[in-house]
């Protein structure tokens, strides 16, 4: 679905869930409250799929706002510092920009879901405790310049999962030696899934909802016979009809009639299934 703004990603989940009339329901990552964009969501037994998605690199259009810093590296927290920013040069901001791509290492905003000491940061953060989360590996794929118009640049980033974007905002404007923090943010895309496909919250039907064989488009599929398709059903490994080509560990999405059976792993040329929808 495509998250409108105002709304957190679990009231969304919430609405979802009383507009389909379902018990369960899960997303695949989280958007903040003043993000927009894609948010997917999974129904039923198809919420156990939720890992084969989370890890996607994730594509974001985004606003950041140069010489203003915040407590939580966005638009809704309190001004830290200002600092002027008629020394930027366009060429400067870009080149600057660029060079987040690449793998590296980003400390998670105070303000995240990451847990410091046990409990989350966001929690510390609010209660006025000093937080510092520990920096994880991040990747940028790549970085799109969209434009300048002092003080905000507009940009697109293809990120690695768990790459919070407010934090390159952040980054940049302490590169620059300008502070910085994000004002505007849209999530476009997760690994094959596209905002443009998407429907709004007030637009969700039954009718809207894509099969689980659809969700997990990005992985290499195998159509099962009826003998396999039982033996799936039963957790049973099967053969592999792309081994030995097929590296151990990769993960293999198996069809029934062109519907999710399975998801298995690639091990020693046997599928062995991680995660079964079919019935016996």
């Amino acid at each position: 679905m495509d998250k409108p703004e105002g709304i957190t990603s679990h009231d969304a989940v919430q609405r979802v869930r009383r507009l389909l009339r379902i018990r369960s329901a899960g997303h695949t990552g989280t958007l903040d409250p003043f993000a927009t964009g894609l948010l997917v969501i999974l129904l039923g037994r198809a919420t156990r799929l939720a890992r084969f998605l989370e890890g996607q690199p994730k594509r974001y259009r985004a606003v950041a706002c140069l010489g203003r810093r915040t407590d939580t590296d966005d638009r809704t927290g309190t001004v830290l510092e200002e600092r002027p920013i008629d020394r930027l040069t366009a060429e400067q901001i870009r080149r600057e920009l660029e060079r987040f791509v690449g793998t590296g290492r980003q400390r998670p905003p105070a303000f995240s879901a990451k847990h410091v000491g046990g409990e989350r940061s966001h929690r510390l953060a609010r209660r006025g405790e000093w937080v510092q989360p520990a920096e994880v590996p991040v990747t940028v794929y790549a970085v799109e310049w969209l434009g300048w118009a002092p003080p905000e640049l507009s940009f697109r980033a293809t990120v690695s999962a768990g790459t919070y974007v407010r934090a390159l905002a952040r980054d940049l404007g302490e590169r620059l030696d300008v502070g910085g923090h994000l004002t505007a943010l849209r999530r476009e895309a997760i690994g094959p899934l596209s905002v443009a496909d998407a429907v709004p919250l007030d637009r969700v039907t039954p009718d809207a909802v894509l099969s689980p064989a659809a969700v997990l488009r990005h992985l290499p599929a195998v159509e099962l016979d009826e003998a396999a398709r039982r033996d799936v059903a039963h957790g049973r490994t099967v053969a592999d009809p792309g081994a030995p080509a097929r590296r151990d560990g990769a993960e293999v999405a198996l069809l029934a009639g062109g519907e999710l059976a399975a998801v298995a792993r690639e091990e020693g040329g046997r599928l062995q299934p991680l995660v079964v929808l079919a019935t016996p």
